[in-house]
C-alpha cells in the first residue's frame, strides 16, 4: 500500500512539473514577444489576503501575489512585516490597470491606496513595474478576468 501512495505522489509531482505554466498560478500581459508572464501566489480569502507577502525575506524576480476581493470597491493595503518591497498593480474586474503604486516601502504604515475602485491587486517586486513597462489601462491576462467577462 505504501509503494502505491508513493507511485501516486511521485505521478503527481512529475504532472505539475509538466504544467509548468498553471493558468491559475500566472498572469500575463500581451501576446507573443511582448508577453511578460509572472507566477503567482493566489490570495483570494481574508486569511491569504491579510497574510500576503509578509515575513518573507525574498521573491524572486517576475513571481508574485495577486489579490482578489469580492467586489469592485476601494482597496488600501500597507506593509506592515513586509519586508521586501513591492510594486502594487491596481486592477479592475476585467483584468485592466487602474493604478499603479510603485516601491511600497517595508515594514511602512502608511495606506497605500487603489486611487478609485479596484477588484485585483497583483504584489511584484519593487521596480518590476517599470523594467516590464507596465501602465495604466494595460490589460493582464488570467482565469480569474475571463470569469468576468
Amino acid at each position: 500500500m505504501k509503494t502505491l501512495f508513493l507511485i501516486a505522489v511521485f505521478a503527481m509531482a512529475s504532472l505539475s512539473a509538466a504544467l509548468a505554466f498553471d493558468p491559475m498560478k500566472s498572469i500575463s500581459t500581451g501576446q507573443g514577444d511582448d508577453k511578460i508572464e509572472w507566477v503567482i501566489e493566489l490570495a483570494s480569502d481574508d486569511a491569504s489576503r491579510s497574510k500576503g507577502l509578509m515575513f518573507r525575506k525574498s521573491m524572486q524576480p517576475l513571481h508574485g501575489m495577486l489579490f482578489r476581493f469580492e467586489a469592485m470597491r476601494p482597496v488600501s493595503m500597507w506593509m506592515k512585516n513586509t519586508f521586501i518591497p513591492l510594486d502594487m498593480i491596481f486592477m479592475d474586474e476585467q483584468g485592466s490597470v487602474t493604478h499603479i503604486h510603485l516601491g511600497a516601502v517595508p515594514h511602512s504604515l502608511d495606506i497605500i491606496s487603489s486611487n478609485g475602485p479596484a477588484k485585483y491587486v497583483l504584489e511584484i517586486n519593487a521596480g518590476e513595474a517599470e523594467k516590464q513597462g507596465l501602465r495604466v489601462g494595460q490589460k493582464f491576462l488570467h482565469p480569474w478576468f475571463q470569469a468576468a467577462n
